[in-house]
């Protein structure tokens, strides 16, 4: 079977509205979803499992209830096929993690974010590749090897939400779950050309982690449109009981998405007070996207030259410790048995987490106030921020393939992401949103990103903002990888 592109391409909304109205079966959703898969996965490598009898017997099951009891309430998303990363519990299934220590373990449970979804009514077509442990912006492993960008099979689609975003991006599936540690959603949706939203903490409650009490940690959705993601967090959101620091105030996300900025103050913050070195491209899309915002009505206030907003210290040696010690104290133990098929990588940030003391650790605490003061003095008065999610073009798909350039003198700090400083001040919800393509080579029509930073848990005026990107530069949406425009991958 061929899979129906204009189908497959669907928004998650339309997909489910044509289910609903009984326009489409979940039956021939789901074979659609699984054909465009099967014509996928071997160019791409996006899924580590796909649970195609149970897809079937689901989709057949939600059909039946239309047809039985017609013109019963069903949930928002019935009969819908959607994908969830490997680091996520759904019970009876394989539970990954990227890695070859997890090859035959078997969640016992549903993840909350599971559990939600499932109670939308989606069908949950199969597991997301990820680096292990989801440790790095290149989705490439030792237990499921290469995944690539469906835009640029050379370049990976990032990291760590990988597989979701290129599963998204070349049509699989309406919308993927993944997670966000420091920027394992926005990373691959910019890469992807896709909308990637981390929400405040606790906004969707996560128990996916050894720990209730981690506080860098978001589950979010990869969509193909702002709506979508709003859709997924709908339905996804808390509170619940599974998670002690869930958000007990939900928003209220009913009625049709407002994209009005009439009037609203966002920063604007190309390079984080010329401390970041930024690709002129990501540069110049950046700006006219801010400057498409300021024609909508939207106050744009440049602050680069109020100081920095974050310093290279605040990645290397703040979120990067943290990052070591999360590595460390959930997956150190596997070392003394299995480091001979761990990620170096791996091994080197456990090693990092270990080489700190409880009060190096604690002290991390005065630096990332620090962070919160910087931030927190950016955002006050104003609505969002709005700067790059990359601050280069992608890497190769492939780790083996990379090469680091030499060491720069221009005095800026090189790095490939501008997204983990934000998980330093975790209920800041960020959403990226494509803003522009690369024009030169080797780099021609890879997608660029936008990151949308809110105030603390206020995902609806993100979304907003989000929402007015997307009809200001209206050739950014919904856009597919070259091969989709002829034909089938």
């Amino acid at each position: 079977m061929t899979a129906d592109l204009d189908l497959a391409y669907r928004s998650l909304r339309d997909a489910a509205g044509l289910v609903a109205s009984g326009e489409v079966s979940p039956v021939d959703l789901v074979e659609n979803a699984l054909a465009r898969i099967d014509a996928v996965q071997p160019q791409l490598n996006c899924f580590a499992a796909v649970w195609a009898d149970e897809a079937r017997a689901e989709a057949r099951a939600a059909a039946d209830q239309l047809i039985r009891r017609p013109g019963d309430p069903v949930g928002p998303l019935h009969g819908v096929p959607i994908a969830v990363k490997e680091t996520t519990h759904v019970v009876g299934r394989p539970l990954t993690l990227g890695s070859l220590t997890h090859k035959d373990v078997i969640a016992d449970r549903d993840a909350y974010v599971t559990r939600a979804l499932r109670s939308a009514g989606a069908i949950i077509v199969g597991a997301t590749t990820s680096p292990e442990f989801a440790h790095t912006l290149q989705t490439d492993s030792l237990i499921w090897g290469v995944t690539r960008n469906p835009w640029n099979r050379d370049l990976t689609p990032g990291g760590s939400s990988g597989g979701s975003a290129a599963a998204v991006a070349s049509g699989c599936v309406y919308v993927a779950e993944g997670s966000d540690m420091g920027g394992s959603v926005r990373i691959p949706s910019a890469w992807c050309g896709i909308v990637g939203l981390k929400p405040g903490i606790g906004r969707i409650p996560m128990d996916v982690l050894p720990g209730l009490f981690d506080s860098i940690s978001h589950h979010g959705p990869l969509a193909r449109s702002v709506d979508d993601a709003r859709l997924f967090l709908a339905v996804t959101q808390g509170p619940d009981d599974a998670d002690i620091q869930s958000v007990t105030v939900p928003l209220d996300l009913s009625g049709p998405l407002s994209s009005d900025v009439q009037g609203l103050r966002l920063a604007l913050s190309l390079d984080y007070g010329g401390t970041w070195y930024v690709d002129p491209e990501i540069r110049a899309a950046v700006t006219a996207a801010a400057s498409a915002l300021a024609d909508a009505g939207a106050v744009i206030e440049p602050i680069d030259d109020d100081g920095p907003l974050f310093r290279e210290a605040d990645e290397i040696q703040l979120w990067m410790p943290l990052w070591g010690v999360f590595m460390s104290a959930y997956f150190g133990d596997l070392v003394a048995d299995h480091a001979a098929e761990m990620d170096p990588d791996v091994l080197q940030l456990i090693e990092l987490g270990r080489s700190l003391s409880a009060t190096d650790y604690k002290r991390l605490e005065i630096a990332r106030t620090d962070v919160w003061r910087r931030v927190s003095t950016a955002l006050r008065g104003r609505d969002g921020l709005l700067c790059p999610t990359m601050a280069m073009p992608p890497v190769t798909a492939a780790k083996a393939d990379r090469t680091e350039p030499p060491p720069f003198d221009d005095g800026r700090f090189h790095a490939h992401d501008m997204t983990s400083v934000w998980n330093l001040v975790a209920p800041c919800p960020v959403m990226s949103v494509p803003c522009g393509t690369h024009v030169d080579a080797p780099y021609t029509g890879m997608p660029i990103g936008l990151q949308v930073v809110g105030q603390r848990w206020r995902e609806d005026t993100v979304l907003r903002v989000g929402r007015a990107v997307e009809l200001a530069l209206p050739s950014m949406s919904g856009r597919r990888p070259p091969s989709d425009r002829r034909s089938p991958v």
